[in-house]
């Protein structure tokens, strides 16, 4: 489904107009589609019915409780890779026993926040980490639940800042080691190995990285396995990537069938991490042109948005389709400019040298597909109040997330008694 469609000339997200929602809430703010969440988490559901799978809603991708929520009334767990996004999980209606905590700087007080509360499983990324969950679980009297995160060297074709996969990347366990590391693991007495993970990207378009991944992590269960070490679990890490600008994405029926056909016929209980792939084309953010510039080489169209609401383009140079809130006329023809925010930083840049339908100041136009990394990665930059965020469900919306008054904002600074 299509959340996102024009109706009357007007852009709506479901029932409402986007221009209902700008001038009640003001701009720039995020727009989710609660049917769109709810429709992307179903689809993987359907399409692992066949598997003893669970899914991990990926929470970085974004952490909104509303989302989070969203996911959990729909059966969902979690994946968090930090003590906070543990407890947003936990707020918003995720059970302890539905989260897997990832990531590859844990510290001591983190993992044994995660051990009273609970959780299902931590994702171990290496020797030293593994050494000290141990000891943690030791003084606590308990025993964590571990799958070790292998690093299977495997070039994800993505761009280099979101890989997670390969020998450079600093993520999970090599894979020479990962045998003699799970041994351990098995041993420790404040540990219970109960199988391997791997993580090699969130924007895959391609099935053949996964199907190389997931062929290595089933030679290695196999392994573990003759050695006479239990395997319980594979999880495979995150799901699907999206279109952006209408690349030819991956179904989620492509990703289940290599999946079937790796590591299917193991008898493992099998857990995946979609984010990207559930809530990136369910978001868009909501801005208004402040000017248009016009150059000797150049013209400039100078929205409210910002780097630091989304900073994706500034970050991984990435592309975003732009587009008006109200159709432009049939015979308007498109020029080339550059869209750009209001941040004091040549970076601040969200396009350039776009073909863009003419715009004025005060036009409403969407930044598409920015449900995901995008809202999650804001910051205040320039003392810019961060966007808020909406959630509609048919012809309502609610503000999941309230724009901040710079009162708000500077009072959480204290100035020092000397002064």
């Amino acid at each position: 489904m299509n959340p996102f469609h024009h109706q009357d000339g007007e852009l709506y997200a479901e029932g409402v107009a986007l221009r209902r929602i700008a001038e009640e809430v003001g701009t720039p703010c995020y727009v989710y589609s609660s049917a769109a969440i709810s429709d992307r988490y179903q689809a993987y559901e359907r399409a692992l019915s066949g598997f003893n799978a669970r899914i991990y809603y990926s929470v970085k991708a974004n952490s909104n409780q509303a989302v989070i929520a969203t996911l959990a009334k729909l059966g969902s767990g979690a994946d968090v890779v930090s003590v906070g996004e543990m407890y947003r999980a936990l707020k918003a209606g995720v059970a302890a026993n539905d989260i897997v905590f990832a990531g590859v700087g844990k510290t001591r007080d983190e993992m044994a926040a995660a051990l009273k509360a609970g959780i299902h499983q931590f994702n171990v990324e290496s020797r030293g980490e593994l050494l000290a969950l141990n000891e943690v679980a030791v003084s606590l009297g308990t025993r964590a639940p571990v799958a070790l995160r292998i690093n299977p060297d495997v070039d994800a074709l993505t761009h280099a800042k979101i890989s997670t996969g390969k020998a450079e990347n600093k993520f999970g366990i090599d894979l020479v080691l990962a045998a003699e590391i799970y041994a351990e693991a098995a041993r420790l007495p404040g540990i219970t190995a109960v199988g391997i993970a791997c993580h090699i990207g969130s924007q895959l378009l391609d099935v053949a990285p996964y199907r190389v991944a997931f062929t290595k992590l089933a030679e290695l269960t196999q392994t573990l396995r003759r050695s006479g070490l239990a395997v319980e679990r594979i999880d495979l890490g995150g799901g699907v990537g999206i279109a952006y600008r209408g690349e030819s994405a991956i179904s989620v029926s492509d990703y289940t069938q290599v999946i079937a056909e790796t590591v299917g016929n193991l008898g493992c209980r099998l857990e995946i991490e979609p984010g990207r792939s559930i809530v990136g084309d369910a978001g868009l953010l909501l801005a208004r042109v402040i000017n248009v510039k016009v150059g000797v080489s150049r013209k400039f169209v100078i929205v409210d948005a910002a780097m630091n609401d989304l900073i994706r383009p500034t970050l991984y140079d990435a592309y975003h389709e732009i587009m008006p809130v109200l159709q432009p006329e049939s015979e308007a023809r498109a020029e080339r400019v550059d869209v750009v925010g209001p941040i004091c930083e040549t970076g601040d840049l969200f396009a350039e040298q776009r073909p863009m339908p003419p715009l004025s100041a005060g036009d409403l136009v969407v930044f598409c597909t920015a449900g995901a990394y995008g809202a999650v990665m804001a910051s205040s930059y320039n003392t810019r109040p961060i966007a808020p965020e909406i959630m509609v469900k048919g012809d309502r919306y609610e503000v999941v997330r309230p724009r901040l008054s710079y009162d708000t904002m500077i009072g959480q600074d204290v100035v020092p008694s000397w002064l």
